[in-house]
């Protein structure tokens, strides 16, 4: 199970380090420009910014504590945090009524629930 744990929190990573850094990388414009980014519209460039570096930071936390084994309570932390963003995904998304996305942040927020959950739990560092 820590393998399959590990799996998890490094594919998760690698999609939260990437919607991070191209939030924190591009402009309020430039991401309006990508259709499947037309949410954008409605926060402001700072809070795009607060998100970006909100999955980022989330991204690290589920790698590194467990890795280096310093403060491994925030691995369960991030997870939580980042499944709490993708709660807020998909509310944004279903109140634009962009349901296809909806799927891939429901995929995300299980996975994020199921780091979450065993790191807390039964697989803990």
């Amino acid at each position: 199970m820590n393998v399959f744990l590990w799996i998890v929190a490094g594919v998760l990573a690698a999609f939260f380090l990437g919607a991070g850094f191209t939030k924190l990388s591009q402009s309020k414009a430039k991401l309006g420009e990508n259709p499947q980014m037309g949410w954008t519209k409605d926060f402001s460039a700072g809070t795009l910014k607060l998100i970006g570096a909100a999955e980022v930071l989330g991204a690290l936390g589920l790698i590194l504590p467990g890795a280096f084994d310093i403060a491994p309570i925030l691995v369960p932390l991030a997870a939580s945090g980042l499944a709490i963003i993708m709660a807020g995904a998909i509310i944004t998304h279903a109140r634009r009524k962009e349901y296809p996305v909806i799927g891939i942040n429901t995929i995300v927020l299980i996975l994020a629930l199921v780091v979450a959950i065993f790191r807390f739990g039964p697989n803990s560092f």
